[in-house]
């Protein structure tokens, strides 16, 4: 009888798929990033995913979102991510929540899950949800700025030092340095960021394109399930570290 997993299953045996489906995964932020990254860990086999967003899907995002369609403009983007989890897996547990924020941040139980995913936009909230990860010990990882690129394959994750180039990755070391907190794995990008000016534009929204954001929240998702293959301990996921190749069957 065919199921959903088998095929990943066939790549990394029962007991690694088993890992997987038993672990908790938290996003904040289900935009181009996190909305792809959230598709991406319920068709790898996260059962438990919670997901944080108070967000509507608006017309400018169908260039880049996942939730993003004609039909769903106007939508909260959660309940559509949530549809679309639930659609994938029926038997996942999906947990939606409102935005993060300095009222609210004492709510959210985060040792409750094996990972935080922050995918959010906002410079404020982002180190809001780091300092509490941080302080519950619990393992996280920080989208840093995918807007106003054009290259997929200078994405890069890594500890934020190494994240100069990004223009958010230096603010948010900054204020990072003040918190007392030094180090941070993150997704970045090398390439410089580049806009165009639009006539009658003074949203100063950044440009984007589809295959960034995306590849972006893919990679943040295989990062995630690769640390929990790898059982790291949380100390060295704050950091950033490098894993083994995995040894993936031959014979298919």
């Amino acid at each position: 009888m065919e199921t959903i997993y088998e095929r990943t299953q066939m790549l990394l045996g029962a007991d690694m798929l088993k890992k997987i489906r038993s672990k908790k995964i938290i996003l904040f932020g289900i935009g181009g990033v996190g909305g792809y990254a959230a598709e991406t860990l319920a068709r790898v086999g996260i059962i438990t995913i919670g997901i944080v967003d108070d967000a509507k899907v608006s017309l400018t995002e169908i260039n880049r979102q996942i939730t993003a369609l004609h039909s769903t403009v106007g939508k909260k983007k959660t309940e559509v991510m949530r549809e679309r989890i639930l659609d994938i897996n029926p038997d996942a547990e999906v947990r939606v929540m409102e935005r993060l924020s300095p009222e609210n941040v004492n709510d959210f139980n985060l040792k409750d899950y094996d990972y935080v995913i922050d995918a959010m936009d906002d410079i404020h909230s982002k180190l809001l949800l780091i300092k509490a990860a941080v302080h519950q010990e619990v393992p996280i990882i920080s989208s840093m700025g995918t807007g106003n690129r054009f290259d997929p394959l200078q994405l890069k994750i890594g500890p934020i030092n190494k994240a100069g180039v990004c223009p958010l990755a230096k603010l948010m070391k900054k204020e990072l340095d003040k918190m007392g907190i030094r180090y941070c794995k993150v997704l970045f990008s090398t390439e410089d960021p580049h806009r165009e000016e639009l006539p009658d534009d003074d949203s100063r929204a950044p440009s984007s394109i589809s295959f960034v954001p995306s590849a972006a929240g893919i990679l943040i998702a295989s990062e995630v399930v690769r640390d929990i293959i790898y059982a790291v301990p949380s100390d060295k996921m704050i950091f950033g570290i490098k894993k083994p190749t995995p040894k993936i069957r031959a014979d298919y």
